[in-house]
């Protein structure tokens, strides 16, 4: 029997609902909007309506409440029947800052 891919997750997932900033790379100017729908110690999965391609680079900008910054990548995009956003985007997470600059720890 296939076990599915939500079963195989190590990390318990947070339903947290917040908006985000998604920077591709570290570009500055190629900056998205998105929601977070769910969170864990080790990735992200949230609402845009751009396609990122798996494998991409990202910085996610996030506020719970202090401002967070995570540097991963794409594994997975899945469309959405949403009207407000269409694709759902997972990050698995490389590392992480709070925003004032400071490494607070590396995958």
């Amino acid at each position: 029997m296939r076990e599915s891919y939500l079963d195989r997750r190590l990390n318990v997932r947070e339903d947290i609902k917040t908006p985000i900033r998604v920077r591709i790379g570290k570009s500055a100017i190629l900056e998205e909007l998105g929601e977070s729908e769910n969170l864990s110690e080790k990735g992200i999965l949230f609402a845009t309506d751009s396609v990122i391609p798996v494998g991409t680079a990202l910085e996610i900008l996030l506020k719970m409440p202090d401002e967070w910054l995570y540097s991963g990548h794409v594994v997975r995009v899945e469309p959405r029947t949403s009207p407000r956003r269409r694709f759902g985007v997972a990050v698995q997470f490389d590392r992480y800052q709070a925003s004032s600059g400071s490494e607070a720890g590396s995958k």
